[in-house]
């Protein structure tokens, strides 16, 4: 893939610079590097918390996407090289063993990336998507509207991050409606729309009629054959208001303004930034239902009302199970 890099510039973030080079003090730089396209939700999740996080406290923000594994520690050392202070993004595969092999040599720099693996001391922390306890709720919504008991998933690939939210979806659906049979298919890509909607038409034809569309692709499938769809990472509803009943939300908002927070303060740390991402913090959320909130019958949505808010108290958890699922 071609690497890609862009500034975002708005039009606050000018007056500050001028301001901080006026006063004698730096402006706070953050960067992101991201090894696919921000059109790819996971990524377009990190990218769209640090746009709004830049704007509300002031800072410069600057990304790279599409970064290609052989260049991917270049771009990680450009970035250190250049002083910015908080640099972030999806370490996955590729990107874990580069990351770390430059986060060792600028020990004064923060460094937090997508990873299944433990902190690095003294400066680099981890982060996943912790989005199972929403997946949950769409199981349970698609268990009880289902009318074929059939369900179907499309995911990535079969990795803790992604089996979770797939078991959890599945728990949620029988949960309701242990009649429920789930179809799962592994794309083996983290971005492929056409071997996701290939998948999704398969399930479809096997009779799934509610699909969680963990990756990206599965909207047009399900829009065609007149089935529906939950989103995930962002609140997707907008791609096909007919199709996405609802959506599993990713907010990093919270992880990277708490994280920003604390290297100004001088208190960061290698740490795992888990907590930021569950519901209990505001780092994840089950989308609107928009179009849907007329359709859904009201024993779904008071069933997922009174789910939701145990989470939030912790009297319900959802359970973390991360093994590899197969088709009933």
């Amino acid at each position: 893939m071609k690497k890609v890099s862009c500034i975002v510039l708005i039009g606050l973030f000018s007056i500050v610079a001028a301001f901080s080079q006026a006063s004698g003090t730096k402006q706070f730089q953050l960067a992101a590097i991201f090894q696919t396209s921000i059109e790819e939700p996971w990524d377009g999740a990190i990218h769209q918390a640090c746009i709004a996080v830049a704007k509300e406290l002031n800072l410069h923000y600057e990304y790279s996407e599409g970064v290609a594994a052989a260049d991917f520690e270049k771009v990680v050392r450009e970035y250190s090289d250049r002083g910015f202070n908080f640099i972030i993004g999806d370490a996955f595969l590729a990107g874990e063993d580069p990351t770390r092999r430059v986060a060792k040599e600028y020990p004064k720099i923060a460094y937090a990336f997508g990873s299944e693996f433990k902190p690095q001391e003294p400066n680099y922390s981890v982060f996943d998507n912790w989005i199972h306890e929403p997946a949950y709720l769409c199981g349970v919504i698609a268990g009880m509207m289902t009318k074929s008991n059939t369900l179907g998933v499309v995911a990535a690939m079969p990795i803790p991050e992604v089996n979770r939210l797939v078991n959890a979806f599945k728990k949620g659906a029988l949960s309701v409606n242990p009649k429920v049979k789930v179809k799962i298919t592994y794309i083996g890509s983290w971005f492929d729309p056409a071997k996701a909607k290939e998948a999704a038409v398969a399930m479809i034809q096997a009779g799934a009629d509610y699909l969680f569309a963990e990756r990206f692709g599965v909207f047009e499938a399900a829009q065609e054959a007149k089935v529906f769809a939950f989103g995930n990472m962002t609140d997707q509803n907008s791609l096909a208001p007919g199709v996405v009943v609802t959506s599993c939300v990713w907010d990093l908002n919270p992880l990277i303004k708490k994280s920003v927070q604390a290297i100004q303060a001088g208190t960061w740390k290698a740490q795992d930034l888990k907590a930021w991402s569950m519901m209990a913090s505001k780092g994840s959320y089950l989308a609107p239902y928009h179009n849907f909130d007329s359709v859904l019958p009201a024993k779904v949505k008071n069933a997922v009302k009174d789910l939701n808010t145990k989470i939030l108290k912790g009297t319900f958890t959802v359970p973390v199970i991360e093994t590899e699922l197969t088709s009933d």
